[in-house]
């Protein structure tokens, strides 16, 4: 066999520097081995730092007041109710927040393994592809590492004491263009935060590692991973328009 012919397999570390200088290695590495621990342990690291800084610098419970007052039907429904009552909506609300933001990174996972049976099911029964369900989910993992530098943002800018004021959780970093939009309609402003430069980078990277592992086109590929991206938008925006 030619020597130059042979792939070096990449570490763990590889693969995550990689994905951000040369992602095509990093996907076509999946085809060997679908490990993607040290991606999962980035996010949980990193989402757990960001609570802990929410915690510390500006604290869980000025948050949900916050939270209340940026949005005008809860502030309204939160001005109607009794002191004892405003008063158990904030403790409640508090431990609540406090308690999903320090378990974001099971929620990660999650919602990472759903999308990644979507893609699966949709490339291979629609385009014949012939991908494993652990290649997709390893996909999905590793292309979404520009989400744990805005979890790395958001940590930085809360030390730096950057955004506190009016500080949203929900959108913390402004790489987006509902985070200037402050004044939309709520349904406006959710349409807004899905252009997001991290949030298209991972939809970009899915793209490109998908037709890696599917051994298809990057158009191809590209009709699944934003197909179920466009829905994904949709079903946000249309839930913000009916709730808010």
């Amino acid at each position: 066999m030619d020597e130059a012919l042979v792939v070096e397999p990449l570490s763990q570390v590889e693969r995550v520097v990689d994905t951000f200088i040369a992602p095509s290695k990093t996907f076509t590495d999946i085809l060997r081995s679908t490990s993607w621990w040290l991606p999962l342990l980035l996010a949980f690291v990193f989402s757990a730092g960001a609570a802990f800084a929410i915690d510390h610098k500006i604290g869980f419970e000025h948050v949900m007041e916050q939270s209340i007052q940026q949005s005008s039907s809860a502030s309204e429904r939160f001005a109607q109710a009794t002191p004892a009552q405003q008063a158990a909506q904030i403790r409640i609300g508090t431990i609540f927040t406090r308690y999903i933001s320090y378990s974001a990174g099971i929620f990660f996972l999650l919602f990472s393994a759903f999308f990644a049976l979507l893609n699966w099911a949709t490339i291979n029964f629609g385009f014949g592809a012939k991908t494993t369900y652990a290649q997709n989910l390893a996909v999905g993992l590793y292309a979404s590492l520009p989400r744990v530098v805005v979890a790395l943002l958001n940590i930085v800018f809360l030390y730096a004491g950057v955004g506190t004021e009016n500080y949203d959780m929900k959108n913390p970093v402004g790489t987006n263009l509902g985070y200037y939009m402050p004044d939309a309609a709520p349904w406006l402003k959710a349409l807004a935060q899905q252009f997001d430069l991290f949030a298209l980078w991972t939809l970009v990277l899915t793209v490109i590692g998908t037709a890696i592992i599917a051994k298809k086109t990057v158009g191809q590929a590209a009709i699944v991973v934003v197909g179920w991206w466009a829905v994904t938008v949709l079903l946000i925006v249309g839930v913000t328009a009916l709730t808010s």
